[in-house]
């Protein structure tokens, strides 16, 4: 083993293994992890399936992505490599779509530039399950960080990943009757891999469309590819100016999305969830169950009691919600982090389908965003307000901390009764009157989140004060 490849740092999160470029994400550890997933593929496919490579716009992702093509090809292996940067639900959807033994995307999603990534998809098009990263993370210390060899077995080719995802998504989308819309829309990319596919989907869709920041820059501007309030000051400005329908962004890999509404508000993927939720069932016709994570607003528990839905709580992590989707019919799978999929789709987050079906929403609707928001929320019963406390702790006081609530989880919350605690992810205390508190360790650095909803921002403001302060008498 080479100097420069150290396994220690390798860590699989919820995603795949993401790293700095040039500290821990270096070409040889891409070898040593590109050869840990090829002894996974070894037990799982044979190798007259190809595997396809992926990357997104970072820096050296494309050499990355080269580097890992080289290795699997002198294992063996036919590889599909993208002809350019690409959104991960694409390389996912094509994953299916070409009978492949799965994908490997080397992007490090909304994460600052510094970052990169690796995440093996497999052929059923979603997140891989933690059984496939666990046996991926095996294979890390064994594996080789080495050069390949001169003369491969496998082939190395380029394709074009984009008509095919295209083609399939115009199935799960009324492009009429968006057309017939005339929607005026602004488009953030945040130098992102959808420059080129969200665009050009609003254009056959019949949009007014203005775009901005549609090029490829390492660096996201100085930024970060993330479709959130700070991210999309000049989106919400120019919705504004030119009183536009929508405002739309994702974030660096596509994955997730960003909607601003006529008015200029940065909606909460926890709204967007719901008015799609409601849009599905009432413009659409489709029906099935809804699954949420255990961080995501109850209000999709109202919405899915009032039309005899089935609703499933799963851990954080879309990899849990796509399982599900894999064995029911979900109508809608989503996350507070900004990720959802749909009856019909892949069962990965698709922030390119998710901006459309807003899109589509409106046309059907006729109406504004801002009321439509107002209408869902109605529905469910809402409105319900949310927070998250991200505290730094050192590492024995966010470990005192989780300990106390595990063993001794309180019986009441700022005056709120606990009615249940619940232990999927992190502890999560059910209050009364629909309120919750959930407690999440990150498993990387001395921090705890704390997750809340609740039905008043009086209540919301106590809740979080009470949190902090039971928290800090721990330390």
């Amino acid at each position: 083993m080479s100097n420069s490849s150290n396994s220690s740092k390798i860590k699989f999160g919820t995603d795949g293994w993401r790293g700095i470029i040039a500290d821990d994400f270096t070409f040889p550890n891409v070898r040593k992890v590109t050869r840990a997933i090829a002894s996974y593929l070894e037990t799982a496919y044979s190798k007259d399936r190809p595997v396809l490579i992926a990357y997104d716009t970072r820096f050296l992702a494309d050499e990355f992505a080269r580097t890992s093509a080289a290795v699997l090809a002198d294992l063996g292996w036919n590889v599909k490599i993208t002809d350019r940067d690409c959104p991960t639900p694409v390389i996912a959807y094509n994953a299916r779509h070409l009978n492949s033994a799965g994908a490997l995307m080397f992007t490090a999603s909304h994460n600052p530039a510094p970052y990169c990534g690796i995440k093996y998809i497999p052929d059923y098009a979603g997140p891989a399950t933690p059984e496939i990263t666990d046996n991926i993370v095996a294979n890390i210390e064994s594996a080789s960080d080495e050069l390949p060899g001169s003369n491969p077995s496998g082939s190395i080719s380029t394709f074009d990943p984009k008509p095919d995802y295209l083609n399939f998504i115009y199935t799960l989308l009324d492009v009429e009757k968006i057309k017939s819309a005339n929607l005026k829309v602004k488009y953030d990319a945040l130098y992102s891999t959808s420059r080129g596919y969200l665009d050009e989907v609003l254009q056959q869709c019949g949009c007014q469309l203005e775009s901005f920041h549609d090029w490829r820059d390492v660096l996201f501007g100085g930024g970060m590819p993330e479709p959130k309030g700070e991210q999309l000051v000049e989106l919400v400005d120019a919705v504004r100016a030119d009183k536009a329908d929508l405002g739309l962004a994702t974030d660096g890999d596509s994955d997730r999305f960003g909607i601003v509404d006529e008015q200029g508000n940065v909606l909460t993927p926890n709204t967007v969830l719901l008015v799609l939720a409601r849009h599905l069932i009432k413009n659409k016709g489709k029906s099935g169950a809804i699954v949420r994570t255990v961080a995501t607003t109850h209000l999709l528990d109202n919405f899915a009691a009032k039309y005899g839905l089935q609703i499933y709580e799963t851990a954080v992590g879309f990899k849990y919600i796509g399982e599900k989707m894999r064995e029911t019919a979900v109508l809608i799978g989503g996350e507070e982090s900004g990720g959802l999929s749909i009856i019909g789709h892949i069962p990965e987050k698709d922030g390119v389908l998710a901006d459309m079906l807003v899109a589509e929403a409106i046309a059907y609707e006729g109406k504004p965003l801002s009321q439509l928001v107002q209408e869902a929320i109605a529905e469910a019963d809402g409105p319900l307000y949310n927070n998250r406390l991200d505290l730094h702790l050192t590492e024995s006081h966010k470990n005192a901390v989780i300990d106390s609530y595990t063993k001794n989880p309180p019986s009441v919350v700022a005056g709120i009764k606990v009615k249940e605690v619940g232990r999927k992810d992190g502890i999560k205390l059910y209050l009364e009157e629909g309120s919750w508190v959930l407690l999440r360790p990150s498993g990387t650095e001395p921090l705890v989140r704390v997750y809340m909803e609740t039905n008043s921002p009086e209540k919301l403001s106590q809740i979080a004060q009470f949190m902090e302060s039971e928290i800090a008498k721990l330390g």
